[in-house]
């Protein structure tokens, strides 16, 4: 999903039964009780708009209505403007609200000095409030009270002994605005009370901090990255995150003694100045004791520190004049091939972008009440109605599958998302897709002819998903503008080339398409055979936008898709282990 439109879509709707009014409530608290609510397009008003709608379901709801639907069980939230909202509302839904609410530490201790006083002392029904939020609200002076025992009419054997201290009662939780009225509380507050007045140990304390640490260390890519793990297998490998720029400190050796933050444990002690992979620049900077400006510079190890670097330095010297070392910057060399971020090609894929979400919005609007329509949600229709409604259905979700084409290639071409590695063998894939076609082509005694062995793997490293999705573009483009009694050379080999290993794929193209200059662009034999009738079609845009999502498929997993004379050439890299490496080397 790439962007959220529930927000938009539940106030959209109009709710006028009792029925309808408590699940739009219900549905509101869930997508305002997430941890932080960012409402589509960045639309403020959006967000107010549902502020003001819950208010008014809250009016039209009984009170203990809402606090029953608060403390649903298994419901929590986690934004805490959520819990601020809730808790300046009626003393029931104050209450559930502060019980379900489920926050970090740092948003407990920023909430509750603004909570109303009343609100305040409802927390003090939680036993398992953070150690910070605690200590707030002692500051505060909300504390358990304990009040005297009712005194009862001493009798003659209680007169002759020594009157007992009266035991104290335990109140829970008493509102703060509450304790005015006592005549106890114009006694000094009571001391902040240690764990063992408030029944919560040492260990305790530890099982809510371990508790919480566990809700956190998903959150963010960022956390996750940066949290120890142990090799039992129950997380996801880390990502080889690349690092983009790091300082760092040499000595006058040329080797590093310090480097800024997470980078400091792979690069320490590596040599700079002195190694074969530094140009003669540095090196002759080096020697004189020179600056050193845009040197280029080739790092090993890590995968997030490894390739090409670009360095900055300038020389340290000591009070006396001897020289000291180094001291400078390294960043990534930049790929020429990607689209850097504000460049015209950015700036017009993200008005893409914007201008697909603006359409889908309406889309996803008309296919969701057609379906309403066709599924008689709302009552019974007729059935040309129903029949209508089910074509418009099918039509807005094509639409909405060739929207979703258009923003995955503008975020391909311009570097924002990659192709996942992972593994599939294309040979086995090429042969199920062209399976899938035949019985479509037979009629017209058209097809694939493939030339792979029966035996023959070759196991690419891409995810087997946008294999399936970049081959069946391929295939299928070139199965919708075959003609009868046309056929179609397949054939893949292995081979080296000076970025490895590869698998070739190479497919002749049919007359129709042959014949067109440029098979990637738009052309009015591009869209195919009518998807309606049961026929290929190559995709909403035609064949050339399909083979030109193809291409950017195919050089975002380090291969290419071009046109060699009358055939296309498919490249994507190899994975090691593959017995044909073998026979393509020695070839």
């Amino acid at each position: 999903m790439f962007f959220d439109d529930r927000l938009a879509t539940v106030l959209r709707q109009r709710a006028t039964g009792e029925a309808s009014l408590r699940t739009q409530y219900r549905q509101l608290l869930d997508l305002l009780g997430r941890e932080r609510v960012h409402p589509a397009g960045g639309d403020e008003s959006l967000l107010a708009a549902a502020w003001l709608r819950l208010d008014a379901l809250g009016g039209a709801i009984p009170a203990a209505t809402r606090a029953r639907m608060i403390r649903e069980p298994g419901w929590r939230f986690r934004n805490p403007d959520l819990a601020l909202h809730l808790a300046d509302q009626e003393a029931d839904v104050a209450a559930a609200a502060l019980a379900r609410a489920d926050l970090a530490d740092e948003d407990w201790a920023a909430l509750i000095p603004h909570l109303p006083v009343r609100a305040r002392g409802f927390l003090r029904l939680r036993r398992d409030l953070p150690v910070d939020a605690e200590a707030v609200l002692a500051r505060l002076g909300i504390h358990d009270r304990g009040l005297p025992a009712p005194a009862q009419a001493p009798t003659q054997a209680d007169a002759e002994e020594e009157p007992a201290a009266p035991a104290p009662v335990r109140l829970r939780a008493v509102p703060a605005g509450l304790h005015a009225a006592s005549p106890t509380d114009d006694r000094p507050a009571d001391p902040p009370r240690n764990r063992d007045d408030t029944g919560r140990t040492e260990i305790s304390a530890l099982v809510e901090r371990i508790a919480q640490f566990r809700r956190a260390r998903g959150e963010t890519e960022a956390e996750f990255e940066h949290s120890p793990r142990l090799p039992l297998g129950e997380l996801p490998e880390r990502s080889g995150r690349a690092i983009a720029a790091f300082g760092f400190a040499a000595d006058t050796t040329g080797r590093i003694g310090w480097a800024a933050g997470e980078v400091a444990p792979m690069v320490i002690g590596t040599r700079l100045f002195a190694g074969t992979d530094a140009d003669d620049t540095i090196a002759r900077a080096f020697q004189r004791r020179q600056p050193i400006t845009r040197g280029r510079i080739e790092l090993e190890g890590a995968p997030t520190i490894a390739g090409s670097w670009i360095l900055d330095a300038e020389p340290r010297f000591s009070a006396e004049g001897h020289f000291t070392g180094y001291f400078g910057r390294l960043r990534r060399l930049p790929d020429p091939g990607a689209v850097v971020a504000g460049s015209p090609e950015a700036r017009e894929a993200d008005r893409i972008r914007q201008l697909l979400h603006e359409l889908r919005t309406p889309v996803t609007a008309v296919q969701g009440y057609a379906e309403v329509i066709q599924q008689q949600l709302f009552g019974p229709a007729p059935h040309e109605y129903r029949a209508l409604a089910a074509a418009i259905a099918a039509d807005a979700a094509r639409i909405l599958a060739g929207f979703e084409e258009l923003d995955r290639l503008a975020r391909l071409e311009t570097g924002s998302i990659t192709i996942e590695p992972g593994e599939c063998d294309l040979a086995a894939l090429l042969r199920a897709t062209a399976g899938q076609l035949a019985p479509v082509l037979a009629p017209q005694d058209a097809g694939f002819e493939i030339a792979l062995a029966p035996d023959m793997g070759l196991i690419v490293g891409i995810d087997r998903e946008d294999a399936e999705a970049l081959v069946w573009r391929l295939l299928a483009s070139l199965a919708a503008a075959t003609a009868p009694g046309e056929r179609i050379a397949l054939a893949a080999d292995p081979l080296i080339g000076q970025s490895g290993a590869l698998v070739r794929v190479r497919c002749t193209l049919p007359a129709r398409l042959a014949a067109e200059e440029n098979l990637f662009a738009g052309s009015p034999h591009g869209t195919g055979r009518s998807a309606g009738s049961g026929a290929i079609s190559p995709g909403l845009f035609g064949t050339g936008f399909a083979l030109r999502l193809a291409r950017a498929e195919a050089r975002a997993a380090g291969g290419d898709l071009r046109r060699e004379g009358d055939a296309l050439l498919l490249t994507l890299p190899l994975l090691g282990g593959n017995s044909e490496l073998r026979g393509a080397v020695g070839a």
